[in-house]
């Protein structure tokens, strides 16, 4: 018996070795080769304990289906869908897995993330969340024209660094959807290569995301009447300032380890065991607010401007 992981592009490669790492016996199925016919007599020929789902976005609805018909517990990669229908699709053919299923928003993951899911943020009356970064510096031999993350459906930057948009909403429940403004690029019709998107409710909230950032941006900025946190991931620089004065923490964060770490509780609840106890467990049944929230904003874009070049 075997986990299936179904997608073989870097994300796909990194859930095959770290389940590899992990010692379960992991089977690798390429989209590209097989096609999503194939994937499917895959997933339907039996012998499988579980199944990995990093495909693109848009076909992940009959995957998901097809391992709830099995009985199969999933693993399925963020964002789960563009299309709030579709989510809403995916929840009634899952649900006969979803306790034992995950999404991966494996930043819920991180430490530093986990040190504010268990602080007292009800006095914040204003928060950011900001990504940034270079989309033709992503990997060694990859091409952003070549790539889901140029297509219309299913691709853009709002989609692609979702997570900024999964932690606002665990962290701040009651945060709704306000507006959404993106920019877009000439060569690219209805890709997003930066949005902006404005949260409501009790305080004041945004969500910034882009393709364009020369160096790696990742910051979180809450802002509270009695303490403010200043949390720049990507430099490694976290303090909380209050009236007494600011406070340098530390949280040490290599980024495979989440991941590994969501594998680890995927295996757990594969097999009944209980789960590493992270706050704000990603699993499908617990992560349909973010779910429909990401989707919902996809839909609410509206373009304000677009950008010319031959980058990317």
């Amino acid at each position: 018996m075997s986990i299936l992981v179904v997608g073989s592009g870097s994300i796909g490669t990194r859930h095959f070795d770290n389940l590899v790492t992990l010692g379960a016996r992991a089977e690798a199925l390429s989209m590209r080769a097989a096609g999503l016919a194939g994937a499917l007599r895959r997933i339907a020929a039996g012998g499988l304990r579980g199944v990995v789902i990093a495909s693109e976005t848009q076909v992940r609805l009959p995957l998901i289906a097809a391992c709830a018909g099995q009985g199969l517990p999933v693993y399925v990669e963020k964002p789960l869908s563009h299309d709030a229908a579709e989510v809403a699709a995916i929840y009634a053919a899952a649900a006969p897995v979803a306790e034992r299923s995950l999404v991966g928003f494996m930043l819920r993951y991180h430490s530093a993330f986990r040190h504010l899911a268990q602080a007292d943020l009800g006095d914040t009356y204003r928060y950011a969340f900001e990504i940034g970064h270079d989309v033709t510096q992503w990997r060694a031999n990859w091409r952003f024209a070549d790539s889901y993350a140029a297509r219309p459906v299913g691709g853009g930057v709002l989609l692609d660094l979702c997570h900024e948009l999964d932690m606002a909403a665990c962290l701040f429940p009651q945060a709704t959807l306000k507006a959404v403004v993106s920019l877009g690029h000439v060569r690219y019709p209805g890709v997003d290569f930066a949005t902006e998107i404005e949260l409501g409710g009790p305080s004041m909230g945004s969500v910034a995301m882009d393709y364009l950032s020369p160096v790696l941006v990742r910051r979180i900025d809450i802002a509270g009447t009695g303490k403010r946190h200043m949390f720049d991931l990507a430099a490694g620089r976290y303090s909380v300032a209050s009236a007494a004065g600011v406070t340098a923490l530390e949280f040490p964060q290599e980024r495979n380890q989440m991941f590994l770490a969501a594998m680890r509780d995927f295996l757990a609840l594969i097999e009944g065991r209980a789960t590493s106890g992270v706050e704000h467990l990603p699993r499908l049944d617990q992560v349909r607010r973010s779910c429909e929230m990401i989707a919902s904003a996809h839909a609410m874009r509206q373009f304000s401007g677009q950008l010319t070049g031959d980058k990317p």
